[in-house]
């Protein structure tokens, strides 16, 4: 998933939706989710979608889903829609300058966490590409909601963004 590779958005946001190239991509980079056995259900120019099943491989000795599980889902719903904003872009770096999570409820089954904020992201990006921004901050919130719509997480990503 290179950033500022000249490849599409869209033929990027194709990759991201593929389970078999997502499962390659958390086999190299992140580890973690690829033993959470994280999914990504959806992701678009606007919101992105991921699944966090309640198994063993996230449970706490609590029977609930462990908050780092939570909390990584949380990160890679904010963090796929940067990388997909960024990839028509000149190289832009991006880096977690702050979190903040509020556990609204235990979270005993599958969670699905989705970040909806790609229209923000997408003007400040435009402006450190062309110049009217040296670097900018944004706060991206993934919301986590069981499959009946019950609340279980809510996670604020603060994303730095630097031209490099």
């Amino acid at each position: 998933m290179a950033v500022g590779s000249g490849k599409s958005v869209e033929s990027v946001l194709r990759r991201l939706r593929s389970p078999l190239a997502m499962s390659f991509y958390f086999l190299w980079k992140l580890p973690s989710c690829r033993f959470w056995r994280i999914r990504v259900m959806s992701i678009d120019r606007q919101k992105a979608v991921i699944r966090l099943p309640f198994r063993w491989r996230t449970q706490n000795p609590f029977q609930s889903i462990y908050f780092a599980a939570q909390l990584g889902a949380a990160e890679l719903s904010t963090g796929l829609l940067s990388v997909a904003m960024l990839v028509d872009k000149p190289r832009i770096s991006m880096l977690i300058t702050g979190v903040q999570a509020n556990f609204t409820k235990k979270a005993k089954e599958t969670v699905y966490f989705s970040c909806d904020q790609g229209a923000e992201l997408e003007v400040l990006l435009e402006e450190i590409a062309t110049g009217k921004q040296e670097s900018g901050t944004i706060d991206l919130v993934s919301t986590g909601r069981t499959a009946g719509g019950i609340q279980v997480c809510e996670a604020v990503f603060s994303w730095s963004f630097k031209k490099k």
